[in-house]
């Protein structure tokens, strides 16, 4: 399993750093000025991220070091063209972008290929139909786009058929002056949100700050169902101390979050 694994790439997984979201800022402004050793401060800062969000693709039984690589990859990127100006926490505008890298990669390495004729195909196709609905004012029909490209009807639909399924929910389906809309964002999911996810992320790193017997408290009283007094009784301190650590964690993981 996953979990088991120590060392990806080289890299040991439990020694992997931790930065603030004010030690990310200071070390991506330095870094925006030039400052090399900053931005590798930054990415081995981040590398949680990155080990956080490839567990996602376990299930597709890659291999755990080329998801990290390529995820590695999609974090570069994100360091380099984030946006210092952007009222945004860094790890929000870097996860799709490691989504996305890994996406690509498993879509590229499909075992059911497309190949570059028919995805280039497609794609003309995809921009003669947004040149026509913008010129016109409506979507025109697959048999339109056809004659646009000089194509003909069955190839264009084959061709669009065919790159349906390798598109991911972080594809950006428009865009206006830097403001992206994603496919996700046309999608309605009440309980798999990508909010949920991301808090979910940012819960277990703040967990992850407590000390050892303020996260053993947070496990029994809230994963586990134990009352306070259940806890002090288990860890031998008094209820009203396990009160007091209880309520200075959810503090620090409120202020994390």
């Amino acid at each position: 399993m996953y979990h088991n694994k120590v060392e990806i790439c080289g890299v040991n997984t439990a020694k992997l750093k931790t930065l603030t979201d004010e030690e990310k800022r200071r070390l991506l402004a330095r870094a925006k000025e030039g400052d090399s050793e900053a931005r590798q401060e930054l990415i081995d800062g981040t590398l949680r991220l990155v080990l956080s969000i490839i567990q996602r693709f376990t299930g597709r039984r890659e291999n755990l070091d080329d998801l990290f690589q390529v995820g590695c990859i999609g974090l570069i990127k994100a360091v380099d063209n984030f946006n210092l100006e952007l009222d945004v926490k860094f790890s929000t505008y870097a996860v799709p972008m490691i989504i996305g890298e890994v996406r690509r990669y498993l879509r590229d390495n499909n075992a059911i290929r497309v190949s570059r004729s028919v995805r280039d195909l497609a794609y003309r196709a995809l921009q003669v139909r947004e040149q026509m609905t913008k010129a016109r004012g409506n979507e025109p029909g697959v048999d339109e786009i056809a004659a646009e490209l000089g194509e003909k009807k069955e190839n264009v639909v084959r061709a669009l058929e065919a790159i349906v399924e390798p598109i991911s929910l972080y594809e950006p389906v428009y865009s206006d002056s830097g403001d992206s809309i994603y496919v996700m964002d046309q999608l309605s999911d009440d309980k798999n949100t990508d909010e949920a996810w991301l808090e979910d992320i940012a819960l277990r790193d703040a967990m992850k700050r407590l000390s050892e017997r303020e996260r053993k408290i947070i496990n029994l009283r809230f994963y586990r169902g134990k009352t306070q007094m259940e806890i002090a009784t288990e860890i031998g301190i008094s209820q009203a101390q396990v009160s007091r650590l209880e309520k200075g964690a959810l503090e620090r993981i409120k202020k994390q979050i």
